[in-house]
């Protein structure tokens, strides 16, 4: 293991190449793009031996990444934003044609009032398109779990593209300790990507047919059976990385100083830092805080957040995007998952783009929570950091 002070795309780079991805179609992109450049420079200086393909889009780029892995070759790409959207079309083919992409979006906000930095809107609507999704706290993290991505996705029980979701700016060029293990060690916790369909000039075989009414239901029921029972896979692949390498993530979320709690918040990606040194301060104060850190959106663990939680007497979301129905897409799923528990579910938007989330900010969210489990607030939702006189 060398221990290196890298950026987050520079962290996930190393991931790509620690797991011998062979087919990289690129197409260069603010935020992500340092990824793309360093693993070229890793394929140019012979450390790394894959091809890399410069796209004429994003959607070409995601059309080369279906191609090459139905080629039955392991296969990556990286992408944000407006290069996310571009990609719409064909993130569809891979879920259903069970093609195991790898993808590194940095997230970055999307459409009007466009901007290069943080934002979760780019990502949260492919939700539905059949990709697994996970966000990452911190640059260890996101080298983490490029690798671990691959093994989850390439395991026959789950065959799915994964989309590794990586806070733009503030961990994409920030530079942090990361410890980036010998490549002996990631073989032996990868094993070789072994397809199980595979485009052959000598076995023909029709792929992404036109699929009548007859047929079409019965292949959505089993895409969402896929991606319900990957939880498992992805429990089992978190237990095998700590054993490897020493790091546990906790799988689906990881829960901090809920053991306890009588209020907790829901956070994704590097909010969670900010929320955590906050429950540590309200420990301190005697008081019962508590912190969720969800991993994935898809699948997302309903049933294990509603055990998590049970005990609770009030719980708020932290939302970095907006689904423009007034709450975030965050907290409309957790609310559906945790409507057995009856208990006050508030969203807290912040962070919008790009603009940062103080830990003043977080304190006044942790406050609404504890306050809501004495008394009824005038709305579930709650934006956080807004500056001026709102209507």
């Amino acid at each position: 293991m060398v221990t290196k002070v890298i950026s987050g795309d520079h962290a996930a780079a190393w991931g790509v190449r620690l797991a011998k991805a062979e087919v990289i179609p690129a197409f260069p992109i603010t935020p992500q793009t340092l990824i793309v450049e360093l693993i070229a420079e890793f394929i140019n200086d012979g450390e790394f031996d894959a091809e890399f393909i410069p796209g004429e889009s994003e959607h070409s780029v995601m059309s080369i990444a279906v191609g090459a892995s139905a080629g039955g070759v392991r296969t990556f790409t990286a992408s944000s934003s407006q290069g996310l959207a571009l990609m719409h079309e064909m993130l569809y083919a891979a879920p259903q044609n069970r093609l195991p992409v790898v993808m590194v979006n940095v997230n970055r906000s999307l459409g009007a009032a466009a901007g290069i930095w943080l934002e979760h809107n780019d990502s949260m609507p492919e939700r539905e398109s059949g990709w697994l999704q996970v966000y990452v706290e911190d640059n260890q993290e996101a080298l983490d779990m490029v690798i671990q991505a691959y093994r989850i996705a390439e395991d026959h029980r789950v065959m799915l593209p994964m989309m590794v979701c990586m806070d733009g700016f503030v961990l994409s060029h920030t530079v942090e300790r990361v410890d980036v293990p010998d490549q002996d060690m990631v073989d032996r916790f990868l094993p070789k990507f072994k397809p199980m369909n595979v485009l052959d000039v000598d076995n023909p075989k029709v792929w992404n047919p036109i699929v009548p009414p007859e047929y079409a239901m019965e292949m959505r029921y089993q895409l969402d059976w896929v991606m319900d029972s990957s939880r498992e896979v992805i429990r089992e692949v978190d237990e095998a990385f700590a054993d490897r390498f020493g790091r546990a993530y906790g799988g689906l979320f990881e829960p901090y100083q809920m053991r306890d709690a009588e209020y907790a918040l829901i956070t994704l990606g590097t909010a969670t830092t900010t929320a955590r040194s906050v429950v540590d301060e309200l420990r301190a104060q005697g008081k019962k805080a508590g912190l969720i850190k969800l991993r994935f959106m898809r699948p997302f663990p309903e049933k294990e957040l509603l055990e998590a939680t049970s005990d609770l007497k009030a719980l708020g979301v932290f939302d970095r995007s907006i689904a423009m129905n007034r709450y975030g897409p965050v907290f409309t799923e957790v609310r559906s998952a945790l409507h057995p528990l009856k208990i006050p579910i508030t969203d807290h938007i912040g962070g919008i783009g790009g603009r940062d989330l103080t830990l003043e900010e977080m304190q006044d969210i942790y406050a609404l929570i504890e306050r809501s489990m004495r008394e009824e607030l005038e709305s579930q939702v709650h934006w956080h950091g807004l500056r001026g006189r709102q209507p």
